[in-house]
């Protein structure tokens, strides 16, 4: 938090591991353990002779709009894009699924689990549902292409629009600490998303995770 309000702009560096146990009433293997954690994210870089620097990156910058794409949506603010297939599966939708892609409970879908990343880091993970109907393939088509967009274009579908989004915020843990390779109780925006098809029948519901340090979201009409 300290490091977030800029409390150590004026150095650009934080306090000896002896400070920082004395101002937040630790001792100091608690600190250095904080200070391995904050490197593991980015955040801070042990230099020998130097001490712990502040590694200054900006947030990156998310428009949620009509026609919301990942790889668009972050643009120029990093050279490489990446998505990663981590998991799929065919299942019955619950009633939850079966309500956002107006399908009968039980009906099957697609579920991929996938993760971003932005210049190699991690920057998102989501869990999508399809309707498995509509979309045959789409499992395949995603892990050789890492974009959605592309997936459903080889499908057949050529455009489709963000119909509603809902944003909340959330402690991190299991899965999500591992694979955005964060530390314990990071914060997590997190987004739960409807795409439609040009005609308005639902195509993809899903819910997505960002880390808040590297993340921020731009809402546009």
């Amino acid at each position: 938090m300290s490091i977030a309000n800029g409390d150590y702009d004026e150095t650009g560096k934080v306090p000896p591991e002896m400070l920082l146990a004395e101002t937040f009433g630790v001792n100091r293997h608690t600190v250095r353990s904080a200070l391995q954690a904050l490197a593991q994210e980015g955040i801070v870089r042990a230099v020998q002779g130097r001490g712990t620097l502040i590694e200054r990156k900006e947030r990156l910058n998310f428009p949620i709009s009509r026609r919301t794409r990942f790889s668009q949506g972050i643009g120029e603010q990093a050279r490489e894009k990446e998505g990663l297939l981590l998991d799929s599966a065919e299942l019955p939708a619950t009633v939850e699924i079966a309500g956002r892609l107006a399908i009968e409970v039980g009906a099957p879908v697609l579920r991929l689990e996938t993760l971003r990343k932005a210049d190699r880091r991690p920057v998102s993970r989501s869990t999508s549902w399809f309707p498995a109907s509509r979309f045959t393939g789409i499992i395949e088509a995603y892990r050789e292409s890492g974009s959605i967009t592309a997936a459903f274009q080889k499908l057949g579908l050529q455009d489709y629009l963000r119909v509603s989004t809902e944003v909340t915020a959330i402690h991190a843990d299991g899965a999500d600490i591992a694979d955005l390779q964060l530390s314990p109780g990071a914060i997590l925006l997190v987004t739960k998303a409807l795409n439609a098809d040009p005609d308005g029948l639902p195509v993809q519901y899903a819910v997505s995770r960002f880390p808040a340090d590297m993340v921020q979201f731009s809402i546009e009409n």
